[in-house]
């Protein structure tokens, strides 16, 4: 009778005892999995957010830029996130229409509203950079100027961004943050940009890219010279990124971006037209067009030509001859004089070229649409050619062949293209085999090549760094954690396996 009475209690005790192994293993491997997860969790993105608008003189466009709150050595890992072109022309435009400039930027400001989560809108700056079209302008009248200015910061200021401010920029810091950008981009100075996913560089011994930007109404280069001391002052700026050092020659030339160039030219040659009628070999044969004399003449670049003509307007006709064309570009470079050891034009010093080169802006957009920026048209030969045969296709076929693109924008791709190479080999002194080391980008990683991204990378020097966000638990706390119990969950195991398999043995042992 007391076997039998026994052998139910030890029944029951081994129920129990199973019963509750069985819990304290679903404990353990409940409590496994939640330190697991917990630990192991995506943390949120911790970035921080910056607008930059760039004023040009022809267009104005946004950027949205990104980076983490942690930055590397002092400065931030930017990145594009998106990019918006304002509806309508410079903001130079707007001097007698100020009351149409907040229209003017609404639709992309409102789409930066959309972009950037609501909670970081106080904390993301805004800066706006006017270039060479104010620059003019308030060559032409400052108080105007400022009045375009004060119109934008009105409207900027009534979106819940943390707005910086609208200025003028230099042509040295456009010219500067062009180089700043490529740079950074194509990975010269960090060691490491995984949040890019960018190709692992060392920078300590390679050599910058030397940059080179065309817009409407003024064209930069800037390179750093090697072993050579910038003679002039005014051409040399500093830099320190990512805990180094840079000293870099740069330039702008004021009145040569492609649109000033090109009424500068027209001011010039139409001194010798007749009967108000004129040919001109930057036009496809066949094309004409009337312009207003006054157009000419309202701007500061074409001051140095004007005079006093019997007409109001004038005729152009398109001969299409690359030579000619040419030849009277170059009559807008000043190449006779040079105080210093070298120029380019004008009188302005260049030290000798240095290194590879990268082009972009209208630089890009030109010769990218005169189909000269593949791999397979390297030779500077092949290139002449191909624009000389552009220039002298019948204007009614090339409007039938590009019937997309804007006959305003048509018509002055002969003369553009035979600016740049004009700029490029007379006034900066590229050779045919200098010409090699050119390269014409539009993108890099997606983002645009140009000052914005390269004037917001430096500007991040200025932004704090935080703290990055960690785990929940310390890696110790973890590990004791995860040790704890896994001990707990193999012992429950394996008791519960002796007191299923051999619970005689357990028993004995216990007695």
């Amino acid at each position: 009778m007391e076997d039998i009475k026994d052998s139910s209690v030890k029944r029951f005790c081994s129920r129990n005892i199973l019963v509750i192994l069985g819990f304290s293993s679903i404990m353990a491997v409940t409590a496994l999995i939640a330190v697991g997860l917990t630990q192991n969790k995506a943390l949120p993105e911790n970035v921080k957010y910056g607008i930059v608008l760039d004023a040009g003189s022809s267009h104005t466009s946004l950027y949205i830029y990104k980076w983490p709150a942690e930055k590397e050595n002092d400065t931030g890992v930017v990145r594009q996130m998106e990019e918006c072109k304002v509806k309508g022309p410079g903001i130079s435009e707007y001097v007698n229409k100020k009351t149409e400039i907040h229209n003017y930027l609404t639709e992309c400001m409102e789409r930066a509203r959309e972009a950037i989560p609501s909670s970081q809108h106080h904390e993301t700056p805004v800066y706006l950079g006017a270039t060479a079209g104010m620059r003019l302008l308030r060559l032409q009248n400052k108080e105007q100027a400022d009045s375009v200015l004060s119109g934008v910061t009105k409207s900027l200021s009534n979106y819940p961004f943390d707005f910086q401010g609208a200025r003028i920029i230099t042509g040295q810091e456009e010219g500067a943050y062009g180089w700043i950008t490529i740079n950074y981009l194509l990975g010269k100075f960090t060691q490491k940009l995984s949040w890019l996913s960018l190709i692992q560089r060392k920078s300590d011994n390679q050599e910058t890219f030397g940059a080179l930007d065309l817009g409407g109404a003024s064209t930069q280069i800037t390179f750093v010279p090697q072993n050579q001391t910038i003679e002039s002052p005014d051409n040399a700026l500093q830099f320190r990124l990512y805990g180094k050092d840079y000293s870099v020659y740069t330039h702008s030339f004021l009145c040569y971006g492609k649109d000033q160039a090109l009424l500068q030219k027209l001011a010039k040659d139409i001194q010798v037209a007749r009967n108000g009628t004129f040919k001109d070999p930057c036009f496809h044969p066949g094309y004409k067009k009337v312009m207003n004399v006054s157009v000419l003449y309202k701007t500061p670049c074409t001051k140095r030509f004007k005079t006093t003509l019997p007409l109001q307007q004038f005729e152009i006709q398109g001969s299409g001859d690359y030579q000619q064309c040419r030849a009277s570009i170059l009559e807008l470079f000043n190449t006779s004089e040079c105080p210093y050891s070298r120029c380019a034009f004008n009188g302005i010093f260049l030290p000798p070229l240095q290194g590879d080169f990268r082009a972009f802006s209208a630089f890009y957009f030109v010769m990218n649409f005169l189909n000269v920026t593949s791999e397979k048209v390297s030779s500077l030969e092949k290139v002449i050619e191909m624009v000389e045969n552009f220039c002298s296709r019948p204007w009614q076929e090339i409007k039938t062949s590009f019937a997309r693109v804007k006959e305003r924008y048509l018509s002055e791709y002969c003369f553009s293209g035979t600016y740049i190479l004009a700029l490029l080999l007379e006034g900066y002194h590229f050779t045919a085999d200098s010409w090699e080391h050119i390269q014409f980008i539009g993108k890099i990683q997606d983002s645009d090549a140009g000052w914005t991204l390269g004037y917001m990378l430096n500007l991040t020097n200025m932004i704090p760094a935080e703290q990055p966000l960690s785990a929940p638990l310390s890696h110790a706390t973890y590990v004791f954690l995860m040790v704890l119990f896994s001990l707990i969950l193999v012992a429950a195991v394996v008791i519960g396996l002796l007191l299923f398999h051999k619970p005689s043995y357990f028993w004995k042992e216990m007695v």
